[in-house]
C-alpha cells in the first residue's frame, strides 16, 4: 500500500443499525478521511422509514470515474460527473424541482 498514489472508490452502505438519532453526519464521515490529502472525498447519508427502517451512506472519491451512479438521494450535493450515463434515484422525501436542475447540470452525458 505504500506505493498507492491514487485510490478511486464508490461505497454505498445500507444499515439497520443507525436510526435518525445516531446517523453519522456528513461532517463526521468527512473527518474519517482527513488523511486523504490528494483525493477529494464526497459523502451523503439519509435515513429511510419504509417497510424496514434503514440508513444509507455513500462515500466516493471525486472526480467520479464510473459510468453509473445509483441510489441518488435528496441530499445529493451536486458536482460534475462527466463519465456517468445512467443514474438511479432513491428516496422517501419528494424530489423538488431544484433537485432535478442539479441532476441535469451534474450529469451532462445522462442517457438513462
Amino acid at each position: 500500500m505504500s506505493r498507492l498514489n491514487k485510490f478511486t472508490f464508490n461505497i454505498c452502505s445500507l444499515s439497520r443499525f443507525y436510526s435518525q438519532i445516531n446517523l453519522p453526519s456528513n461532517e463526521d464521515i468527512q473527518h474519517t478521511f482527513k488523511n486523504f490529502k490528494h483525493t477529494q472525498i464526497i459523502s451523503s447519508s439519509d435515513y429511510f422509514q419504509e417497510k424496514y427502517s434503514y440508513s444509507q451512506c455513500r462515500i466516493y472519491s471525486y472526480p467520479y470515474k464510473l459510468k453509473y451512479y445509483d441510489d441518488i438521494i435528496n441530499y445529493f450535493s451536486g458536482g460534475l460527473f462527466e463519465s456517468v450515463s445512467e443514474v438511479e434515484l432513491h428516496g422517501n422525501h419528494p424530489f423538488e424541482h431544484e433537485f432535478f436542475l442539479r441532476i441535469a447540470q451534474s450529469f451532462p452525458l445522462l442517457e438513462k
